[in-house]
C-alpha cells in the first residue's frame, strides 16, 4: 500500500501531472505537451479552457455560486427547458455526477410504480458488462463482482441479463419488476453498441408490461455520438435518461430526464440534493449547450468521428498483431486489442498520446468534441507509432 500520500490509494495513478490545457492539448509542469484523446473520460466536451465556458463560469462566479434548492431556481429552469426542448423529456432533476443521476433514475422508476398503485414493483433488469457508477446501488446495478467485492451484501433489486437477448430479458421480468436499465453503447464495458432492434424490443416489452425504459447516457450523451443523445441513433425513446460527463464540460454536473408520466411520483420531499443544480453548474451546462447546439456542430462531430474511425481501421489493418477491430459511434470509439490494454495505453503514453482502457480488451478514444482534423491525423500517427513500438518489442523479446 502506498504510504507517501494523504489520498485514499484507490487509483492506480500514472506518474504524469498536468498544470494547464488548451483544446485537446495538455501541458505538464516539465513543459511536456500531450495530445488528449480521452477528455477526462468523455467529460471535457469542449476541450480544455474553451473561451465560452471560461467566460460563462467567470461571469457567474462574480455574482453568486450557491444558494439552496429551497428557493426559486430560474438558473435551473433555463437549462432544464433547453434539455426538454431538445429531448424526449418533460422534466429534469439536476445532480452533481453520473452516479447520482442514475440513483435518481432508479428512484424515479420505482416511485412511478408506487405512484401508480404497484408498490411491490421495485426491481430493475440490467445487463452484463454494464457500468452505472460507484454508489452501493449503482455497483449492484452494474453487477460486476470486482466493484461489489468487499462492500457487504449487494444492494437488492437488480436482475442482470447476460447478452442482448430478448428471451432472457422476458425471463428476468417478474411481478416485482419496475424497469429496464441499459446503456445505448456500453462504455466501460468495451464500447459495445446495443443493436437498435434490441432496443426496440425493450421498448415494446416496457410498453406491454407497464415498465420504465431507462437509458444510461452518462457517457454517450450531449453530442458524444454525433447526435445530442445516443437514443436518436436508434429512434427508440426511453422514459427516463441519466446524463452527466460532457453536459458540464468539465464542471461537475449530472441530470435525470424523464417524461411527465415517469416522473409523476417524484413529488415534493421524495428526492433532493444540496449542491445539485447550483449556479456555477448551470452556467457551465448552458455554455456547453450554446456551443453543441450551434448549427452544424453535431454534424461536424459525426463527420470527425467517421474520419477517426476509418483512420483507426487502417491502423488495425497495418498492425493486426496489436489490434483486432475498431468500433463505436461518433467520437466514442474503441480499439479492441490483441495485447493487454494496459500495455497499449502505456505505449501510447510513450508517444505523448492519452487514451483510456475499457473492459478487458479495449482502448477508448473519447476526444473533445472540438477536436480538429489535424488533431485526429496526429492522434492516428501516434497510435501507429505506439503499435510499431509494441510490435518491435515483441519481436525483440521473441528473439
Amino acid at each position: 500500500m502506498t504510504t507517501d500520500t494523504a489520498l485514499f490509494p484507490t487509483f492506480s495513478r500514472a506518474d504524469v501531472a498536468f498544470e494547464r490545457g488548451e483544446g485537446v492539448w495538455l501541458y505538464g509542469a516539465d513543459g511536456s505537451r500531450w495530445l488528449d484523446m480521452m477528455a477526462g473520460i468523455a467529460v471535457n466536451a469542449l476541450g480544455h479552457c474553451h473561451p465560452h465556458l471560461v467566460a460563462a463560469l467567470t461571469e457567474q462566479a462574480q455574482k453568486l455560486w450557491h444558494v439552496s434548492n429551497i428557493f426559486a431556481a430560474p438558473h435551473q429552469e433555463k437549462l432544464a427547458r433547453r434539455l426538454v426542448e431538445t429531448s424526449f423529456a418533460d422534466r429534469v432533476f439536476f445532480t452533481n455526477s453520473g452516479a447520482e443521476a442514475l440513483e435518481c433514475a432508479i428512484k424515479t422508476a420505482r416511485r412511478r410504480q408506487f405512484h401508480e398503485g404497484r408498490p411491490e414493483r421495485y426491481r430493475i433488469v440490467t445487463f452484463e458488462g454494464a457500468f452505472h457508477g460507484r454508489t452501493l446501488a449503482t455497483i449492484a446495478a452494474g453487477g460486476q463482482e470486482k466493484y461489489i467485492e468487499g462492500f457487504g451484501p449487494k444492494v437488492d433489486g437488480f436482475d442482470k441479463v447476460d447478452g442482448f437477448d430478448e428471451d432472457k430479458v422476458r425471463a428476468a421480468i417478474g411481478p416485482q419488476t419496475a424497469g429496464i436499465l441499459i446503456e445505448p453503447i456500453q462504455g466501460e464495458g468495451g464500447v459495445r453498441p446495443v443493436p437498435p432492434s434490441f432496443l426496440a424490443k425493450l421498448r415494446a416489452i416496457c410498453d406491454a408490461e407497464g415498465l420504465s425504459l431507462i437509458y444510461d447516457e452518462v457517457q454517450t450523451g450531449v453530442g458524444r455520438t454525433g447526435r445530442l443523445w445516443a437514443y436518436e441513433l436508434s429512434g427508440v425513446v426511453p422514459d427516463i435518461l441519466a446524463a452527466a460527463k460532457g453536459i458540464g464540460g468539465g464542471f461537475p454536473l449530472g441530470a435525470c430526464l424523464a417524461t411527465d408520466a415517469a416522473a409523476a411520483g417524484m413529488t415534493p420531499g421524495t428526492h433532493g440534493t444540496t449542491y445539485g443544480g447550483n449556479l456555477l453548474a448551470m452556467a457551465a451546462g448552458n455554455a456547453v449547450l450554446d456551443v453543441v447546439l450551434e448549427p452544424g456542430f453535431l454534424e461536424a462531430v459525426a463527420a470527425k468521428g467517421l474520419k477517426l474511425k476509418q483512420k483507426l481501421a487502417a491502423v488495425v489493418d497495418l498492425h493486426p498483431e496489436v489490434f483486432a477491430e475498431v468500433r463505436g459511434e461518433g467520437l466514442m470509439l474503441g480499439l479492441k486489442c490483441r495485447r493487454p490494454p494496459a500495455e497499449v495505453v502505456a505505449a501510447m503514453r510513450g508517444e505523448k498520446l492519452l487514451t483510456v482502457g475499457a473492459g478487458d480488451d479495449v482502448v477508448r478514444f473519447l476526444p473533445a468534441l472540438v477536436v480538429s482534423d489535424e488533431d485526429i491525423d496526429e492522434a492516428v500517427a501516434r497510435t501507429e507509432a505506439a503499435a510499431r513500438a509494441l510490435s518491435k518489442a515483441e519481436k525483440g523479446a521473441a528473439a
